[in-house]
C-alpha cells in the first residue's frame, strides 16, 4: 500500500445553476478585473455572456480571451498573456469551457506572473513567483483539468504536449454546474466521457495509486460508467449530467496524485501527429492497455467491474466510438515511430506494468 501526501487547496461548488455564484466567488478572492479564458463554442452557447453578467453584478470588470483551440498551444497562451498585459490590472483569471480553455488559463497565469516561455515550466513546480487567483468552470464532463495543477500545452512547431505543473497554478475555486453540460453535442459528450472513464480506470491502477486516490477513482468509475449511456440517449437528463460532471472531477483529483498510464502515453502521439481528438485516441488505446496490464492488476480491474474489458468495449459501442487505428489515416509503417514517441511520454512511467518501446509497438499493432 503506497503512502501519500494529499493537499487539497481548491474550493469546489457543485450544483445546477451554480455559475450564478461566479461573481460572488470572484469578489471573495478580491477580484476587480478578470480575464475570462474561453472558446468560440462557449461564446456561441451564451455561457461566456452569462459569466460576464454575474461578474458585472458584483462590480467586477471582465475581458474576454477566446482564441483557444482544442489542444491549446504555446502561441495561444502567449496571445492570452499579451491581451492581459495590454488591458492591465488583471487580478483574476477564469477558465470557462472544456480542458483546453482551462489549461490555457493556467498557462496564461504562469507566464503573466512569472515570465519566460511555457517550455521553462515543463515539469513540476518550476515557477518561483506567486500567481493570480483563478477559477475553473468546466462545461464538459471530461478532462478533470479543473481539479489539477497541470496544464497540457502543445509546443509550437513540434506539437509535443508539455505537462507544465505547479501547485500555485491550481484553481482557487471550481464551479461545477451540470446545466452547462446539457448543450454539448452528442459527439463531444461521447469523446469527453470516454476520456473521463479512462481517467478513472488508469488512475485506479497506476504505480502511484494509494487508498485515497483509489477512493476517488472508484467513485468516478461508478458515476461515469452508470450514467454514460443515459447522457448519450437523454442529453437533457440533468441528474445524469451531474453524475458525469462530478465523476470527471473526482477522476481529475485522482490524476493529480496518481497520474495516468499507457493509454494516455499512446494517445498523445496520435493527437500531436494525426490530430485525432484526445478522447478518441485514449478510447482507441484503452482496451489494448487493459489487456496488457491484466496480469499485473487483475484484482484491481475486477474491483471496478467483473469484466472491465467487455464493459469498456460495450461503452465504446454505445457511444459509436472508433475501434481501430486503421479507421484513420494512420499507416502501419508509421507505428514504430509512434511507439518511440509513446515511450517518451511522461505518463508511461506510471503504468502498473512497465513498457518498452517494443511493448508500445505491440499495443499499436493490436489496435491497428
Amino acid at each position: 500500500m503506497n503512502g501519500f501526501d494529499f493537499l487539497q487547496t481548491t474550493r469546489v461548488i457543485f450544483g445546477v445553476n451554480s455559475l450564478d455564484q461566479l461573481g460572488g466567488v470572484a469578489k471573495e478572492l478580491g477580484a476587480t478585473r478578470a480575464l475570462l479564458v474561453t472558446d468560440a463554442g462557449i461564446i456561441n452557447a451564451g455561457y461566456a455572456e452569462r459569466a460576464q453578467d454575474t461578474l458585472r453584478k458584483d462590480s467586477i470588470e471582465s475581458v474576454l480571451f477566446s482564441d483557444v483551440d482544442e489542444n491549446p498551444t504555446t502561441t495561444q497562451v502567449e496571445a492570452g498573456v499579451e491581451v492581459a498585459r495590454k488591458i492591465g490590472g488583471i487580478d483574476l483569471i477564469v477558465g470557462l469551457g472544456g480542458g483546453s480553455p482551462m489549461d490555457c488559463a493556467k498557462g496564461i497565469n504562469v507566464l503573466l506572473t512569472n515570465g519566460g516561455r511555457m517550455e521553462d515550466y515543463w515539469g513540476f513546480n518550476k515557477a518561483t513567483k506567486p500567481m493570480l487567483p483563478s477559477i475553473g468552470v468546466p462545461t464538459t464532463a471530461g478532462t478533470g483539468s479543473e481539479a489539477q495543477s497541470y496544464a497540457l500545452i502543445s509546443q509550437k512547431g513540434t506539437h509535443t504536449k508539455m505537462a507544465c505543473g505547479d501547485v500555485k497554478a491550481r484553481f482557487r475555486a471550481v464551479i461545477l454546474d451540470p446545466a452547462l453540460t446539457v448543450t454539448a453535442p452528442k459527439g463531444v459528450t461521447a469523446v469527453s466521457g470516454i476520456d473521463a472513464i479512462a481517467h478513472a480506470v488508469e488512475t485506479y491502477v497506476t504505480k502511484n495509486r494509494n487508498p485515497l486516490t483509489q477512493m476517488y477513482s472508484a467513485e468516478a468509475w461508478r458515476l461515469l460508467s452508470q450514467n454514460f449511456e443515459t447522457v448519450l440517449q437523454e442529453p437533457v437528463n440533468v441528474p445524469a449530467r451531474a453524475s458525469m460532471l462530478l465523476g470527471a472531477h473526482f477522476a481529475g483529483i485522482a490524476i493529480e496524485y496518481s497520474m495516468l498510464g499507457a493509454a494516455h502515453a499512446c494517445a498523445n502521439p496520435l493527437t500531436s501527429r494525426y490530430r485525432i481528438a484526445h478522447g478518441v485516441a485514449v478510447g482507441l488505446m484503452l482496451p489494448a492497455v487493459i489487456r496488457f496490464n491484466q496480469a499485473e492488476v487483475a484484482k484491481e480491474y475486477r474491483q471496478l467491474s467483473d469484466d472491465l474489458l467487455e464493459t469498456i468495449l460495450e461503452l465504446k459501442r454505445i457511444a459509436s466510438l472508433p475501434q481501430k487505428l486503421s479507421e484513420f489515416q494512420v499507416e502501419r509503417n508509421a507505428l514504430p515511430e509512434l511507439a518511440r514517441d509513446a515511450a517518451t511520454q511522461w505518463t508511461s512511467k506510471h503504468n502498473p506494468r512497465s513498457l518498452t518501446e517494443s511493448d508500445f509497438l505491440a499495443l499499436y499493432e493490436s489496435t491497428f
